[in-house]
């Protein structure tokens, strides 16, 4: 019987004999979710440009990333539910349609070109980064319970199955500029983001099988794995304000970046 192989040509036993090969990856994994973790968003912008920068293919990038996800954003749910940073109704209210939404995405992106919107999409999430920033630094951010919650999960799931991210953007950006608490609405967002994850990867990872476990992505995998629960202590720890300000940041400049890419 032959052995299941990594995608560098090495056996996993050899593989993991071998932990320098795997630390840049770790490396990559651990700060992306702990990004992920504590702000919402970035995971796969973040792993997906670092992956490139060292000489992954951006195919196998994105393969990686997305079949990492199907197991990080389960572990980052648990530590979440733990800190008690779920808004338990939110929760509900934007999952079922996020898992509709991602249907519909997979189901588009197999037969039309979703990538038309995408420069409208970074351009209004580009904003949406920098009002927030502006609200956490002026203090200007008022707590109330949003009105606009089922159109967002739909929209959220539709544009991260159909252009291949945009979950935590769309949905945990939109519902902050409405005035929902950033500790709980970080948290509900993760949460949820793992059953949407889950939905729209399931065929595609059952096709890969081991042949999904890269080098690249058991790094990936290590490293997001060990930061999850961090992520969802820093989001539990930090103000209201400050949180705000870091995913304003982060929002434009991951937005912005797309951006560039995109026309470049």
């Amino acid at each position: 019987m032959q052995r299941a192989t990594i995608g560098t040509g090495a056996t996993i036993t050899e593989l993991f004999a071998d932990p320098a090969a795997l630390l840049p990856f770790v490396l990559i994994g651990f700060a992306a979710q702990l990004i992920d973790g504590a702000l919402g968003m970035a995971y796969g912008v973040i792993s997906s440009t670092l992956l490139v920068g060292l000489g992954v293919p951006p195919a196998a990038a994105s393969a990686g990333v997305h079949t990492v996800e199907s197991f990080t954003t389960g572990v980052s749910a648990i530590s979440h539910v733990a800190h008690r940073n779920v808004n338990w109704k939110l929760f509900f209210r934007i999952v079922v349609p996020g898992i509709i939404g991602g249907v519909l995405g997979a189901y588009v992106i197999s037969n039309l070109d979703a990538e038309t919107a995408r420069p409208i999409v970074l351009g209004y999430l580009s904003l949406i980064g920098l009002y927030l920033l502006w609200r956490g630094a002026t203090h200007r951010h008022v707590e109330r319970e949003p009105k606009v919650v089922e159109p967002l999960g739909l929209a959220g799931g539709f544009l991260d199955a159909a252009g291949g991210g945009g979950w935590g953007p769309i949905v945990t950006s939109n519902l902050m500029v409405q005035g929902a608490t950033p500790r709980t609405t970080i948290g509900t967002v993760n949460t949820a983001e793992f059953f949407l994850t889950v939905t729209i990867s399931a065929t595609f990872l059952f096709a890969l099988g081991w042949e999904a476990f890269t080098q690249a992505t058991i790094g990936l995998l290590i490293g997001g794995i060990l930061a999850a629960p961090l992520g969802a202590l820093v989001a539990k720890r930090i103000e209201a304000d400050k949180l705000l300000v870091l995913v304003g940041i982060v929002l434009t400049l991951t937005s912005g970046y797309g951006l560039y890419r995109f026309f470049s």
